[in-house]
């Protein structure tokens, strides 16, 4: 996301869905009189979540306004990481209506050029851990950063060069060990034109990081960034379910679609407009027993969201995938 694995205690898994699990087991092995086979998968209901358009910021409401969507998943509220009566009362909202707090954005260029906005984004980010360790959030995601001297986001030609690496990985061992969180999580969001820039990528980040608090964050389109890739996004999908799986922190939930011109031109829509493979990727997220929230994001307005959504459930009920 451009703008904007967990221990669970009792509450908290609680909290995030894991009573319908639980429930939902019981059900599964009185049915099977307790005995299943080793090669049966059991399917966990899929955490949704995305933005929510209230004028006001009541936590209460802001809780039930994604109740009322069928979110089980929400973005974190606005919150200074100093207003200890909001963060409690944050949290205690949305653990009573059962909505996980999904992630905590932290959108700043790591590994600006210019020394003092660098250091300032660092201590940002490390605030943002925080705050998602104080607000019982899952995590804190940013991307790496980039060497670009003009877009904190943009490519750059040592983006991928093990220097970028060395630094990115640096940095993710000074937030981690400045917080020392035990809930939450940190993450590098996956993009095409920088590390992490796949699967693979992710894997070889977290031996480097080597802090039990680094995770992975997925999102898939980000990382579409070839043809290849494009038309073979169920392989791409399954690869990185198959490699990072246990790992994932978080999801987002987009679309990609190609407009053709004279040089390859993929373009942001929303999910179910687009050509990805979101039964599988709906499937696959269902085996994860941790239960990763999948986040709908950078939509225009309220009618697009709630399109997305109903695109994301209706493909859910056709495959027999449950939502918490």
């Amino acid at each position: 996301m451009l703008r904007s694995i967990r221990r669970f205690s009792r509450r908290g898994f609680l909290a995030g869905g894991g009573g319908l699990w639980l429930a939902r087991r019981a059900a599964d092995d009185l049915i099977a009189g307790g005995k299943r086979s080793e090669n049966q998968k059991r399917s966990y209901p899929v955490r949704l979540g995305g933005p929510v358009f209230l004028r006001g910021d009541d936590p209460e409401e802001l809780a039930r306004e994604h109740r009322r969507l069928n979110y089980s998943a929400a973005y974190c509220p606005k919150i200074e990481l100093a207003d200890a009566a909001r963060i409690r009362a944050v949290a205690d909202a949305f653990t009573k209506h059962q909505v996980v707090i999904a992630e905590v954005g932290r959108w700043v260029n790591l590994l600006d050029p210019n020394a003092e906005k660098r250091t300032a984004n660092l201590k940002f980010v490390t605030e943002g851990l925080a705050l998602a360790e104080a607000v019982g959030a899952l995590g804190c995601v940013d991307i790496a950063g980039s060497f670009n001297p003009t877009s904190w986001f943009g490519p750059h030609p040592d983006n991928l060069s093990q220097m970028f690496f060395d630094a990115i990985v640096e940095n993710a061992r000074k937030i981690i060990d400045a917080v020392k969180p035990a809930r939450a999580r940190f993450s590098y969001e996956m993009m095409g034109w920088l590390l992490p820039d796949g699967p693979d990528a992710c894997l070889k980040l977290m031996k480097a990081v080597d802090r039990k608090a680094f995770a992975i964050h997925l999102d898939p389109c980000n990382i579409i960034n070839s043809p290849a890739r494009f038309y073979r996004n169920t392989a791409l999908l399954n690869e990185c379910f198959d490699k990072l799986g246990p790992h994932i922190v978080s999801c987002h939930a987009k679309d990609l679609t190609w407009d053709i011109e004279m040089n390859v031109h993929f373009r942001e829509v929303r999910p179910g407009s687009g050509s990805l493979d979101y039964s599988t990727y709906l499937r696959r997220l269902s085996l994860l027993p941790h239960g990763p929230p999948l986040m709908l994001e950078h939509l225009p307005n309220a009618e697009e969201y709630d399109k997305a959504r109903l695109h994301i459930l209706e493909t859910g009920s056709k495959i027999g995938v449950l939502f918490g």
